[in-house]
């Protein structure tokens, strides 16, 4: 199978997003991929400087935390992305953990599927739409890989209400299950 890499950019204590991820992890692994998981939490990430020096080298010149991540992205077969909803959109940490994987564009990346878990307190079908478009751009910036679907759990709100959703930890496995 693949090799997996699954970035949850929540940063909430008891974050519903990485109780929904642990149940995705063990689906994939059941599939029989090997996963890695990366929290964003406890990272430091800066914003893109727009510099492009990154295109001529390969290599951003801020140094934080972002640089281990684009490496882990680099060379993983499959990615998953998870965030919260906030204002119909993607996380701000996910945002610009996105623009500073501009480095990746010119290099010879692995990741072929890319894939999307939100979690929102709305629930209604809209809520996903602008983060997965978000990512869809972000995904049609690389030639090689695609956009290869995404799972919306809505109606979660508190903190760690995930872990008492049945029915959204059940389709999170077999979201996991299905990732190619």
């Amino acid at each position: 199978m693949s090799h997996v890499l699954v970035i949850s950019t929540s940063l909430r204590a008891k974050s519903n997003s990485d109780i929904l991820t642990e149940h995705l992890v063990e689906g994939a692994k059941a599939a029989g991929h090997e996963v890695e998981c990366i929290s964003l939490k406890g990272k430091t990430i800066q914003f893109c400087r727009g510099c492009l020096a990154c295109q001529k080298t390969q290599k951003c010149v801020l140094r934080d935390d972002a640089a281990d991540i684009a490496e882990k992205v680099l060379r993983s077969d499959t990615l998953v992305f998870v965030t919260p909803i906030y204002y119909y959109e993607m996380s701000g940490q996910m945002k610009t953990l996105l623009d500073r994987l501009n480095p990746l564009y010119a290099a010879d990346y692995a990741f072929r599927k890319v894939y999307m878990m939100s979690v929102a307190a709305e629930d209604e079908a809209h809520v996903p739409e602008k983060a997965v478009s978000g990512l869809e751009g972000w995904v049609d910036c690389f030639e090689k890989a695609e956009f290869a679907g995404s799972l919306f759990c809505g109606g979660i709100n508190d903190p760690g209400e995930a872990a008492l959703r049945k029915e959204e930890q059940d389709e999170a496995y077999a979201f996991g299950k299905s990732l190619q």
